[in-house]
């Protein structure tokens, strides 16, 4: 019920998953596609447990 990929896009990578859409008695109704750039995460290192609010950017227009 789930299938996963991932590419590279240039210089960016690109994570994909396909989840299956179920109604309570299990009939298939669609698919569902996720994609997230992870290249960011994939830089991360050491550890950050506690949120930082001067790191937080928020763009409500």
């Amino acid at each position: 019920d789930r299938a996963r990929f991932w590419i590279k896009m240039g210089p960016r990578f690109i994570y994909i998953t396909y989840y299956a859409l179920r109604n309570d008695a299990g009939d298939y109704l669609g698919t569902l596609e996720v994609t997230q750039d992870l290249t960011e995460l994939r830089q991360l290192e050491g550890e950050q447990r506690l949120l930082n609010y001067d790191d937080v950017k928020v763009n409500f227009g």
